[in-house]
């Protein structure tokens, strides 16, 4: 049995949407999955990134195609009231359910990401989120420092690994991003063997090429930085 780490934070729809299709997509394949959760806007920032949400054309396209992809696959979303909005509650609220020193399960992350991704209310309506933490009881309060600490160290860990976007899916050192990266995982679990050719290895290695160069704030395009 193989086992994956799925890392997601809840203000992602492509998080919601692979959560859904994943046991679709591996279906047939012996594997075990635990559930990390992490803070997308650390990731961000750490790797010196806008999230999609943030540059409005790019939102109006996200927003457009995880709706065809919800639409294709059939699988429920309506987009929150807001968003971007700050997923640090259920963040913290999916660890505080998990057992001490452990990981949420399924059950919990399914309802807290359908309590986001469908119903198309406001995320963190306070009346919503006390409802949804009634419903999961969680082992502690969600306010606790450890629970902080904790959300702290999934953080470090995933950038630790090279993570920089969610969902992403770790599988013996290997990192799958996205939606559309879950029939890669498949092949890589049924043993494909492109996996084992060298051009995974390959084509992650780094390569000379033109950087762009940051002054006063701004991003100055290639052929600007070089001069």
């Amino acid at each position: 049995m193989t086992h994956l780490n799925f890392w997601f934070d809840p203000i992602s729809p492509f998080a919601h949407l692979a959560f859904e299709r994943m046991p679709q997509a591996l279906e047939g394949l012996s594997y075990s999955v635990t559930y990390r959760p992490v803070l997308f806007a650390g990731l961000l920032a750490h790797w010196g990134q806008k999230g999609p949400a943030e540059i409005e054309s790019k939102r109006a396209w996200t927003f457009r195609q995880v709706h065809w992809l919800a639409h294709r696959h059939g699988i429920v979303l309506q987009t929150p009231a807001q968003h971007p909005f700050n997923p640090l509650a259920h963040l913290r609220l999916l660890l505080a359910c998990a057992p001490e020193g452990g990981t949420p399960s399924r059950h919990v992350c399914e309802a807290v990401l359908r309590r986001v991704w469908q119903g198309g209310g406001d995320a963190n309506e306070p009346t919503r989120l006390a409802a949804l933490t009634r419903e999961l009881a969680p082992r502690i309060d969600p306010g606790d420092e450890s629970i902080k600490r904790a959300l702290k160290a999934a953080a470090a860990n995933a950038i630790a690994l090279g993570i920089f976007g969610v969902p992403t899916v770790e599988v013996e050192g290997r990192l799958f991003w996205g939606l559309d990266s879950l029939d890669m995982l498949a092949a890589c679990l049924r043993g494909d063997p492109w996996f084992d050719s060298g051009v995974w290895e390959a084509e992650g290695a780094p390569r000379p090429g033109i950087r762009r160069e940051v002054r006063d704030g701004a991003t100055a395009p290639p052929e600007m930085g070089s001069r």
